[in-house]
């Protein structure tokens, strides 16, 4: 095969995509993979870094373990995406495709929040890092984690990160002196499931955990130490954990593929209106959460579809929209929920019930990917 693939992102979309590619193609695949980070971690390795369960470089996957046939991993920075040309600028060079996939994410548009900053967030590798300390240093006082606006990736993650904050603290003794606030625009936890978000309203209930559905973060005052909320009401804070507003990075948005500050796709195969290129992800309008296994089933379709069309195959099957997240509950317990977002009208889910088969599932599946991925 003498198609040019080039796949921009090096996630979960990017990786699982030109990782079956190079299985199906060998040498012939004539990838470029193209990220301008030097690593991957996995999401939900953000929050044991907040955490202090593990360290930064031990979550670190080095992208100079990825040794594919057919695929060449550059670490380039995008600065333009011509999606009618399928042709990529970089601050190395400029990059021609026969197929192009974008597979870039989401950004944190931390200008929507007025005074929300990355010493008060922990949803980017950064903010998580940089908040750890805060996290160890709060001993009294109000905690609130607040998201502030949605769709944000990975749903469950805040509830997780209340969770494991109240562990955190009767673990250092001072629970009773702390009260905690979740702040959430959603009506509750996790929507497709109301098995799932009973089960989390009922743990927060437990902890004594104020949940707060159907608000987000408006704007924060660091100086006053106050969060406001979009009805205008305001929440004291002496520690802050935020989501931030999330959005396609800007030389996507520069593009001109998006609407409503995405790329739009069919959903059935994860092609853009413009021929030859594939949006796959948390950059993508897919009727599915924003979520690392989500976009890992995308571009599994995507996959499929770029080999029927080099091989002069038939159509593969459309992407189903099933996904499975484990969440966290806390007292070293993890349960999950798994969705189903296409086969019927609406969404939806089942509720895996917390337990130690859980566990040893979620960390297969971070072994498997390192494997697969990595050869870790």
């Amino acid at each position: 095969m003498d198609a040019r693939v080039v796949v921009l992102g090096a996630g979960f979309g990017g990786l699982e995509l030109s990782t079956i590619l190079s299985e199906e193609l060998g040498d012939a695949a004539n990838v470029t993979l193209i990220d301008q980070g030097d690593a991957f971690v996995f999401g939900f390795s953000k929050l044991d870094v907040l955490f202090g369960r593990t360290s930064l470089d031990a979550v670190r996957l080095p992208y100079r373990s990825v040794v594919k046939p057919g695929v060449r991993l550059l670490r380039e920075t995008i600065t333009a995406i011509d999606p009618d040309a399928r042709r990529v600028t970089t601050d190395a060079g400029v990059h021609e495709a026969d197929i192009l996939v974008v597979a870039l994410g989401a950004d944190y548009d931390y200008a929507a929040t007025p005074g929300l900053t990355l010493d008060h967030e922990f949803y980017s590798v950064a903010g998580a890092q940089q908040l750890a300390p805060a996290v160890r240093g709060f001993s009294e006082g109000h905690a609130v984690i607040g998201v502030c606006g949605a769709p944000f990736k990975c749903p469950p993650a805040p509830s997780e990160c209340a969770l494991l904050l109240h562990d955190d603290l009767l673990r250092r003794g001072v629970r009773d002196a702390c009260r905690i606030s979740f702040v959430i625009p959603l009506g509750t936890p996790v929507p497709p499931s109301p098995e799932t978000s009973a089960a989390l309203t009922e743990a927060f209930a437990e902890r004594d955990i104020e949940l707060i559905t159907g608000r987000r973060i408006a704007a924060v005052d660091p100086i006053r130490e106050v969060a406001r909320l979009d009805d205008d009401s305001e929440l004291a804070f002496d520690l802050f954990l935020g989501v931030p507003k999330h959005r396609a990075p800007d030389v996507v948005l520069a593009s001109g593929m998006t609407e409503d500050g995405y790329i739009p796709v069919d959903p059935d195969t994860l092609a853009t209106r413009y021929p030859g290129v594939y949006a796959v992800g948390d950059v993508a309008t897919a009727a599915v959460p924003k979520a690392g296994v989500f976009a890992e089933g995308a571009a599994r379709v995507a996959a499929r579809g770029i080999l029927a069309q080099l091989r002069g195959d038939d159509p593969p099957a459309s992407y189903d929209g099933i996904g499975t997240c484990y969440i966290e509950f806390g007292g070293d317990r993890i349960g999950a929920v798994t969705v189903d977002f296409r086969s019927g009208p609406r969404p939806t889910g089942v509720f895996g019930v917390p337990s130690a088969e859980l566990r040893a599932e979620k960390e297969r599946f971070g072994a498997d990917r390192r494997a697969r991925w990595f050869g870790a």
